[in-house]
């Protein structure tokens, strides 16, 4: 970043809107957790979730995405955490893949879906299923190729220092060129597709915020130090924070003042002296 400090802009407006005015190709990367269907009042017109019926939900989600992706870089990417909802007659909806379905149906590239195991699961009363402990994290690209440093997010391994083969035998029906091969162990892994955070909550008055831990690796290998990354449904600001902290500019949008309020204050508080952050109304 040339030696400046990262740069937070949290804007009070509806993303759908902030989208189209936003500059192309500006973005390096969107992180975000958008409101669920059918589960929360936020308390302002204009708001995601009240939809009649999940497909309108889906429709104007993905249609939000599509300005998404004008914005992002030819090598950005979007990763998206959306939980699921019960309709009429105790049905799972299947929201998260309706949406990523949507998604693939306008071009996006779905590369992986990622597993938040919660450890500590908010308690349900019900008896006749089981208790839900994860959600979702989808992985989309604009293009085939794109930014993704996974040296930024290995894992610890289970064994270290020694080197061990993939295997001595050909795999039939593979393609892999690597059989037989020797590698270093270092102690580390690349990082798998499940995810165990726990649930944090939030002193302020937002309802709900996705964890700092769950979100950094998103951020840590979907954009470059000094890039910028874009939350379009800002809530607490967890984007900022996290994106700050890791050297990083961002981009923020709230449709509630109150909530984008918070969130300015919270992200300003966090390192008042090497981050520099604006409250754009």
């Amino acid at each position: 970043m040339n030696g400046e400090n990262p740069k937070v802009q949290v804007f009070v407006d509806n993303c759908a809107e902030w989208l189209k005015m936003a500059d192309a190709k500006s973005i390096d990367c969107c992180v975000t957790s958008p409101p669920y269907f059918g589960l929360r009042d936020y308390g302002h017109t204009g708001q995601l979730g009240n939809e009649a019926e999940p497909e309108d939900f889906v429709k104007k989600l993905a249609d939000i995405f599509d300005e998404v992706k004008r914005t992002l870089t030819d090598t950005g990417t979007a990763w998206v955490n959306l939980g699921d909802s019960y309709g009429a007659k105790k049905q799972l909806l299947g929201i998260p893949w309706r949406f990523a379905f949507a998604m693939q149906s306008r071009g996006w590239h779905l590369r992986q879906d990622i597993i938040w195991h919660k450890p500590n699961p908010m308690p349900e009363s019900v008896t006749d299923r089981c208790t839900k402990a994860h959600e979702y994290i989808f992985l989309f690209s604009k293009q085939e190729k794109y930014f993704f440093d996974h040296e930024a997010i290995k894992e610890e391994a289970t064994t270290i220092g020694r080197p061990r083969a993939f295997g001595a035998k050909e795999q039939v029906g593979t393609k892999r060129n690597d059989v037989g091969r020797m590698f270093e162990d270092d102690g580390t892994r690349n990082k798998r597709s499940v995810w165990s955070v726990n649930v944090q909550p939030y002193k302020g008055q937002h309802f709900a915020t996705f964890p700092e831990e769950l979100i950094a690796p998103c951020i840590l290998a979907g954009c470059p130090e000094g890039g910028t990354v874009l939350d379009p449904f800002g809530g607490a600001g967890t984007t900022g924070v996290v994106a700050q902290s890791h050297n990083r500019n961002a981009k923020l949008v709230e449709l509630n003042p109150e909530y984008a309020r918070l969130a300015y204050k919270r992200i300003r508080d966090e390192n008042p002296m090497f981050c520099e952050t604006e409250l754009v109304l």
